[in-house]
């Protein structure tokens, strides 16, 4: 009776289906790096790796000249509308200020009066 009641209940396991292989994995396998870098760093890579971190250097740092250059000219365009603003409000001051009725109220304090005649030209004959 205790073998019908162990075939009755058999746990059903799940089926595992051959998975495939990564892309790393298929990547490792194709450049065998592993067996390379066995022994250490390959001397021959060396003047590549050099260059390409010179060139790496560079570059960063070619963005931060190229970022810093573009702030400062970003402040000087800022300084230049203001001083464009202020030369325009100053120009704008004297020509109201150098108005014939501007002109005359400043100097009646100092006691001159504008002339109500016109001036007239003297001509000297020879």
């Amino acid at each position: 009776m205790k073998t019908a009641v162990k075939n009755r209940y058999k746990i059903k396991t799940k089926e595992t289906k051959p998975k495939g292989e990564s892309l790393f994995t298929k990547i490792d396998k194709l450049l065998k790096v592993d067996t390379s870098f066995d022994s250490g760093l390959p001397v021959r890579f060396v003047p590549y790796v050099l260059f390409f971190t010179c060139l790496g250097l560079f570059y960063i740092g070619n963005n931060h000249y190229a970022e810093k250059t573009i702030r400062k000219i970003n402040r000087l365009e800022d300084e230049v509308e203001d001083l464009r603003a202020n030369y325009t409000t100053l120009k704008a001051d004297y020509m109201f200020e150098s108005k014939q009725s501007e002109v005359a109220k400043r100097v009646e304090k100092m006691g001159l009066e504008e002339s109500a005649t016109p001036p007239h030209k003297i001509i000297i004959e020879e």
